[in-house]
């Protein structure tokens, strides 16, 4: 028999922790001594330990009663359960990341072509051999085939909005 202490140290917790188990039903002590102190025994640290595995695959304190309530099949199912919730937990979480990394992306662009303008693109075409007629048919090109892109590539040559509008809408008239 042991104290809630020994019972803490024995399964690498906290005394506090243990006294919130007993408090959100998922422990109870052996015995009560005649002085209402907490006696545990081997079960109760068993009991402990399964609580530890639980939480430690993220189970809340309400699926774990749950678990310890009912008949041992239904773990299987409850833990399934958890493996579904980490899966969209997962899948959300990638979602952040391609967001951050799409974000990132964009400002170290932003950032590297901070300087580039619409008439040092034009130079910059004008002596790659475009002609005015070659520029327009590759906005109307740009405009066709990926409009979202072809303004977003405006916008990288900090081209005023209002003529951003008349680029695009000559675009698609073709």
């Amino acid at each position: 028999m042991m104290t809630v202490t020994k019972l803490a140290s024995i399964c690498g917790l906290s005394r506090t922790t243990v006294l919130y188990y007993e408090s959100e039903g998922l422990l109870k002590p052996a015995v009560r001594t005649d002085s209402n102190y907490r006696v545990y025994g081997e079960r109760e640290v068993a009991t402990l330990r399964q609580i530890r595995v639980y939480r430690g695959v993220g189970m809340s304190v309400r699926e774990i009663r749950t678990i310890l309530s009912r008949p041992q099949n239904d773990v299987a199912l409850a833990l399934k359960r958890r493996l579904a919730d980490v899966d969209k937990e997962i899948e959300v979480l990638r979602g952040h990341q391609q967001a951050i990394l799409k974000l990132l992306q964009i400002k170290s662009i932003r950032k590297k072509t901070r300087d580039m303008t619409k008439d040092k693109w034009v130079a910059v075409m004008k002596a790659a051999g475009f002609t005015d007629n070659d520029m327009h048919r590759w906005h109307r090109e740009f405009e066709k085939s990926a409009p979202k892109d072809h303004e977003e590539f405006l916008n990288f040559l900090h081209i005023p909005e209002k003529e951003i509008t008349s680029i695009r809408e000559w675009s698609r008239k073709g």
